[in-house]
Order: structure tokens, then sequence, then C-alpha cells
């Protein structure tokens, strides 16, 4: 911001080269973008994201049924991580042989997890099944939802100022290569002369 305003100090200045002012229109649009197009995008993602979750939110909810499963017996199983202090929420879940009542009131059964620490036959616990009794996970809830868009569009926004960045220092390395091809060309000109006398220089 402070070259900004010096060049538009000195932009009448013999000593100010075209590219200074490029330069500096550049990192103009640059800050105008973020401050005023990032928001946007952030804003529009959130919302995009929040409404296409809310819906999915909707769906599951009606294609998902909440029911009753009733412990068997506990599966013994290795658990995926052993060690206690970096084992997963997965991993501390039980795995049982359950029976449960799909939504056509057919009773089923089979191997799931359950939340149940110290699982025993006859214990219950709660689980959600397909429309075909098969287990499925809990639905997404509301504030899960909007909590998933915000980080959508926080990511969208962080991105966004990462490509107009990088876009504005990709230009501004193009700049820098040109001044100094013209100055290596300016060189070749006037090196071979430089300190000679009667050379002009």
């Amino acid at each position: 911001m402070r070259a900004i305003v010096g060049l538009w100090r000195w932009r009448h200045n013999p000593l100010c080269r075209g590219t200074d002012l490029v330069e500096a229109w550049l990192a103009l649009v640059a800050l105008v973008s973020i401050v005023v197009a990032v928001p946007v995008v952030g804003v529009c993602t959130t919302s995009l994201a929040r409404d296409a979750l809310l819906t999915s939110v909707h769906q599951q909810r009606e294609e998902r049924h909440a029911t009753t499963g009733t412990v068997l017996r506990k599966v013994e199983s290795p658990p995926v991580d052993p060690d206690p202090e970096t084992s997963s929420a997965r991993d501390a879940r039980s795995r049982v042989l359950a029976r449960w009542q799909a939504p056509d009131h057919t009773d089923r059964r089979g191997v799931v997890l359950s939340d149940l620490k110290s699982p025993r036959p006859g214990d219950r616990f709660r689980l959600w099944t397909d429309e075909e009794g098969r287990v499925v996970g809990r639905p997404l809830d509301g504030a899960t939802a909007t909590t998933h868009a915000v980080l959508a569009g926080f990511g969208a926004a962080t991105a966004s100022v990462g490509l107009i960045e990088g876009t504005r220092r990709l230009i501004l390395w193009r700049i820098v290569r040109g001044r100094h091809a013209r100055l290596d060309r300016a060189w070749e000109k006037a090196g071979p002369d430089w300190g000679r006398t009667g050379a002009g220089s």
C-alpha cells in the first residue's frame, strides 16, 4: 500500500518507469479484489454449499430411519490402531452381532458398530437403517451442515486470496524479467565502450 501511495506521488517524475506504474496499478487491483471480491466469493460459496447440504440433510432424514439394535454377542476384533492415545473414535466403538427391525417390520441381524463401551447380550443401542433395512450412518444434522458450509466458504475465500496474490506475483515476475532483459540489451550496447575516451560515455 505504501508503494502505491509513493508511486502516485511521483508518477510525473522523469525517473518513474512505465513498469513502475503498471506495478502500482497491479498492486491496487489485487488489493481491491481481495477486499471486495474475496468476501463475495466466500459468502456465495457458503450459501451454495449450505443449500446443497441442507437438501442432503432433508433427503437423508427421509431415507434413513432410526431403530433400536439389540446386542446378541460381542464380536472380538483387534483395533485398527492399538495405541490407546492415538486410536480414533471408530476404534473405540464396539463390534457386535446385533438384531434390529427394518422399516417393513422384518427382523434383521448382522455385525455392526455400536457406541456401547462394554456390550453385553440384551443391551440396546440406537442405529440407522435405509429403506431396505441395511445399517447406514446417522443422517447429517443442520448444525453440522452449516459448519461444513462455513468451512467451504472460508476455504474458497482463502483459495481466492492465493489465486489473486499468485497472479500478481507471476505478472510482477514477468515485469522484472522484462526490466532485466532491457537492462541487458542496454548494457550490450554501452558495455564495450564503457569508460573509453571519445566513446561518448
